[in-house]
């Protein structure tokens, strides 16, 4: 075991951060994970044995983004946190605050904490609706590192709203703060890969729903895939590496199309093969019914959208060979099964 001080996680019991302690813990660090809750430790526990790891090396504290209490407590004597704690609604709230102030004010609170810790680097989970929503950008636009979404468009979620509002906050409070944590910082895509228990993602969720034959019909929408596994390679690269302070890595590989995530999950689970949608609906019956489904009011901003995007700077920066599209579907849908989820 490294005699490092431990890596910090927040949010430690999200489907991500579960790969990324792990991703630690199998490098030989210890972990040091936040959680709203203490009784939610003995299933990270469990996650990280799923993925091969001595549950041992990982310890907890409790801290709430809405809450000063407990920050200092995790962070001490950390040279790295990895702050990936950030809500993530399946159905958009009412009041976008609800969504956006704890983003902001807690990816703030953490790098305050850090900052006081004098913690070296921070590495922040965004994402890449932080990228893909700028205004003013020509047909064909290739999404890279260098853009940013326009959190004042009017026809944005409040969660991509958040996540864009959340890095730009960070960036500027090290920008601004003498001895603030080197800051780096990754943008997944649409996240896939193996499922470690029941506590899903909103992503995983979405299978959920297709088994339950809720949507015949899919809304005519494509995005940017990437395997959590990736992603929590990324993260720990981020973490480790010295060129990485002061860069985004906008990590994703190939698209797919929702109505290809149901031929996916049907292909895998013939079963369930009567349950996913049939046909692609019009973007103007999605519209309309998204006035009655809040759920379907997440995707209203990928109607019509184009994200080519290039992700040379995750691969050679990085050193990341990643996975295809199809195989981070696959083993998410085959997790689901293994876990009697679907």
């Amino acid at each position: 075991m490294s005699t490092e001080p431990p890596v910090v996680v927040t949010g430690a019991s999200g489907f991500i951060a579960k790969h990324v302690a792990g991703e630690f813990l199998k490098r030989g660090y210890s972990v040091r994970g936040t959680i709203r809750r203490l009784d939610k430790a003995d299933a990270v526990r469990r996650a990280v044995t799923r993925l091969g790891c001595d549950p041992s090396a990982l310890s907890f504290v409790a801290a709430d983004l809405d809450s000063d209490v407990g920050w200092d407590d995790a962070v001490a004597g950390a040279n790295i946190v990895v702050h990936m704690a950030s809500p993530f609604p399946i159905a958009q709230p009412d009041d976008p605050d609800d969504v956006i102030l704890p983003a902001r004010e807690g990816t703030l609170r953490v790098l305050k904490a850090a900052t006081r810790a004098h913690a070296k680097r921070l590495v922040l989970t965004s994402s890449s609706v932080a990228i893909f929503y700028g205004s003013g950008l020509p047909i064909g636009h290739i999404y890279s590192e260098d853009d940013f979404s326009d959190e004042t468009r009017n026809d944005l979620t409040p969660y991509i709203k958040s996540k864009t509002i959340a890095e730009k906050a960070a960036w500027q409070f090290v920008k601004k703060t003498p001895g603030a944590p080197e800051l780096a910082v990754i943008n997944p895509a649409f996240v896939q890969g193996p499922a470690l228990d029941d506590d899903l993602s909103t992503s995983h969720d979405l299978y959920r729903l297709m088994a339950r034959g809720l949507y015949p019909a899919a809304p005519r929408i494509r995005f940017p895939v990437v395997d959590v596994r990736d992603v929590a390679a990324a993260h720990v690269e981020a973490a480790l590496r010295p060129e990485a302070a002061g860069k985004r890595y906008l990590i994703g590989e190939g698209q797919l199309r929702l109505y290809e995530l149901g031929r996916i999950l049907a292909r895998e689970l013939p079963d369930l093969r009567s349950k996913v949608p049939k046909f692609e609906l019009p973007d103007v019956a999605v519209r309309m019914l998204a006035v009655f489904d809040r759920r379907l009011r997440t995707i209203l901003p990928e109607l019509g959208a184009q994200k080519d995007y290039t992700n040379t700077r995750v691969r050679a920066g990085l050193g990341l060979n990643l996975r295809g599209s199809d195989e981070a579907v696959t083993a998410a849908v085959r997790s689901l099964r293994d876990l009697r989820l679907i």
